[in-house]
């Protein structure tokens, strides 16, 4: 894989991939990266998809293996919750994991690289 440049869309994995909700684990180079189906509401109906660093920034937990809970997923070690649109932590703002922009394209999950 060549180096990825700031902006550039990346094909990520394949939409079937997802389960019906919670998370799923991906690698792209040296980066873990975790993916959610959170619903249907997106265009024209279709899915809604989050993608995130997969590493809780309090502990390193692993976010892809949390529970989706409020529009948040919970870090599956120590219970902390991350905003899957923002990133952000709500209990502790200072907290936030990378989001990244999501396109479905013929069934596949596409991200905006940043």
């Amino acid at each position: 894989m060549s180096e990825v440049v700031s902006g550039e869309w990346i094909d990520l994995c394949a939409l079937g991939d997802l389960p019906a909700e919670g998370g799923h684990y991906v690698e792209y180079g040296n980066h873990a990266l975790a993916v959610f189906r959170v619903g249907t509401t997106g265009e024209q109906g279709g899915p809604v998809v989050r993608v995130m660093d997969d590493h809780c920034p309090h502990a390193g937990g692993s976010l892809s293996a949390g529970a989706l809970v409020d529009g948040c997923v919970m870090c599956p070690w120590h219970g902390w919750p991350f905003n899957l649109e923002s990133g952000v932590c709500p209990d502790a703002e200072s907290y936030q994991v990378k989001t990244y922009q999501v396109e479905i394209r013929e069934g596949r999950v596409w991200i905006r690289w940043a």
